[in-house]
């Protein structure tokens, strides 16, 4: 099972994990950033990189998460691509926000936070 690979963690003290902050929420537009290694800098080489972030919400009163959108990070030399990636939508529901990230190493990680 794909769930049973999801791996989880305090961001403060797991280089994977993907940290959600909501940069902006007005009226019914949301700003979140999703960052991996914020606290503890993960890698970035063509050895040990974060390949991708998606952005998932779950509203409150729904069953299935939503994709709300996926960024790639390519470059892994110089230049270096950053696992940082920002995602702007639209909703006037409130919720659960999940991030998942690839390492290419230590597979899939998962984060998550609050929308109000």
């Amino acid at each position: 099972m794909l769930k049973d690979g999801i791996q989880t963690g305090d961001w403060k003290g797991e280089k994977h994990v993907p940290v959600i902050e909501i940069l902006e929420r007005k009226n019914e537009i949301a700003r979140v950033e999703v960052s991996v290694g914020k606290e503890i800098k993960h890698p970035n080489t063509i050895e040990h990189h974060i390949a991708w972030i998606e952005l998932y919400f779950k509203p409150d009163d729904e069953k299935f998460p939503k994709m709300i959108g996926r960024v790639a990070f390519t470059s892994h030399d110089d230049p270096l691509t950053e696992p940082i990636a920002t995602f702007t939508f639209s909703t006037k529901k409130k919720g659960m926000l999940q991030a998942l990230s690839f390492c290419n190493i230590h597979g899939l990680w998962e984060g998550g936070a609050r929308l109000e």
